[in-house]
């Protein structure tokens, strides 16, 4: 039993987050009905993510609801605070935050006191101070850049439909993509497959006047599934016609004109940014040790190093990897963070109730990646899957790890509604500004861009 009523509170209601919380409320069922435990989660959206359907949501395969879990229904015992913690001072075991009625209000921020804390805010797009990304560019982290990038695709195929001017016709129809990992190559794949059957309904359209660019600093892409199964994949993409520009990077997309570092200048309206991400910058607002790439120095119970009574998982977290030589840590990929949960929501009920922790132990079983509808690589156990087999495999996977039952069954009903009819090939670019059409009927100044195409 727990000695004395605890206060736990989680920073995110991403992967660690929910699943943390998800696995607290089986663990701790008793005590939560007698009241002495109390689970606050705070995030800034209310719902989970499960970002490696987010590929397919912008190709139009799963629709965006079904990409998130929301976290009122998932966690019907925690109380769920929608906000941001903007820093920690764990020492007086407090946080600072704003909510959506912060301003409204006008007290300032809220503080939230705790006895255990858990620090799972995961990461954000790792941005380079290149001119004109600000900007022009789009990132690939969220459900609604993906919903918007794929209004953004089909919005520029309609202005290249229109247009008399070649020029603007080249710069709508040539599509850039900055970063070779699983976010990007994944929604470049899918993205491609899209609009090549949505081509098919344009009169003076083809997919081959299409430009597809892949832009990579290093020397290959998909490191996660290995080299051979790497080079298989450029060289997959290429035969689609799609640019793979290996060892070169984005100096500029200033004036919608992408230029890279071996000289090449694409004029182009779509810069997708996908080259890596960094810690929440709330970590930095804490008084917890962090290593040198700004990650909480975790120990393998999942507690944080030398913070009694903080714990750490995910992105956010330096978590020793004990099934490889001392000194390596465990990726801060989809895989460990499920696991780390799981094990981190254990050992707080193991602490409250006085009893021993458990240590993080998983090993790297592989990686699966979907490369447009009946194509993809894979490489889980040692061996490699190319094709279609490799495909159904990241399906497969990826619909047995999405949360809650619900979820699983509608996405496995959208799919299969999705092999028996067509594609859908509409752009709702207008959602992204609801009020224009009100405004201007309500004689108010319509925006720059009144139907949200960039």
């Amino acid at each position: 039993m727990v000695k004395e009523r605890a206060r736990i509170l989680i920073v995110g209601g991403g992967y660690v987050g929910m699943y943390t919380a998800l696995r607290l409320q089986r663990q701790l069922k008793p005590e939560l009905k007698r009241g002495e435990v109390e689970i606050t989660v705070v995030s800034p959206d209310p719902y989970m993510t499960y970002q490696p359907f987010l590929p397919e949501a912008a190709a139009g395969s799963i629709s965006p609801r079904h990409v998130v879990v929301p976290l009122r229904r998932v966690l019907d015992r925690c109380r769920i605070v929608i906000g941001e913690v903007r820093s920690i001072d764990h020492a007086k075991r407090t946080a600072t935050l704003t909510t959506l009625a912060t301003e409204e209000e006008g007290a300032g921020d809220e503080q939230i006191t705790y006895d255990e804390l858990v620090l799972a805010p995961g990461s954000v797009s790792r941005t380079l101070p290149i001119p004109g990304l600000a900007e022009f560019a789009i990132g690939f982290k969220t459900v609604e850049e993906a919903i918007g990038l794929r209004n953004h695709v089909i919005e520029q195929m309609d202005i290249a439909s229109s247009t008399r001017d070649p020029a603007v016709r080249d710069a709508a129809l040539t599509f850039v993509f900055v970063g070779g990992g699983y976010a990007g190559v994944e929604a470049l794949g899918e993205l491609e497959d899209m609009a090549r059957y949505t081509a098919r309904y344009y009169h003076n359209l083809k997919p081959e006047d299409m430009k597809w660019i892949l832009v990579e600093a290093s020397d290959r892409i998909l490191p996660e599934v290995g080299e051979e199964m790497g080079r298989y994949t450029v060289s997959q993409l290429r035969r689609r016609n799609i640019e793979v520009r290996l060892r070169t990077r984005l100096d500029s997309c200033a004036d919608r004109v992408a230029v890279l570092s071996d000289g090449a200048r694409f004029p182009t309206r779509t810069v997708v940014w996908t080259a890596g991400v960094k810690p929440h910058p709330v970590l930095a607002a804490t008084d917890l040790p962090l290593n040198e790439r700004g990650r909480l120095r975790c120990t393998p119970q999942l507690t944080v190093d030398g913070a009694p009574h903080a714990w750490a998982a995910g992105d956010a977290a330096a978590v020793p990897d004990v099934t490889a030589e001392p000194g390596k840590e465990t990726a801060p990929n989809a895989q460990h963070a499920v696991r780390q949960a799981k094990v981190l929501g254990d050992n707080l009920a193991h602490t409250l109730r006085g009893e021993p922790l458990e240590t993080y132990s998983h090993k790297y079983v592989g990686s699966v990646a979907s490369l447009g509808l009946h194509k993809g690589v894979a490489h889980v156990y040692g061996r490699k899957l190319r094709g279609y087999p490799a495909w159904f495999m990241h399906r497969v996977y990826h619909l047995s790890r999405v949360p809650t039952f619900n979820r699983k069954a509608r996405v496995l009903a959208e799919w299969t509604l999705a092999g028996l009819f067509k594609r859908e090939i509409v752009s709702l670019g207008s959602l992204e500004h609801p009020r224009a059409e009100f405004e201007l009927a309500a004689g108010g100044k319509p925006p720059i861009d009144p139907k949200g195409s960039s």
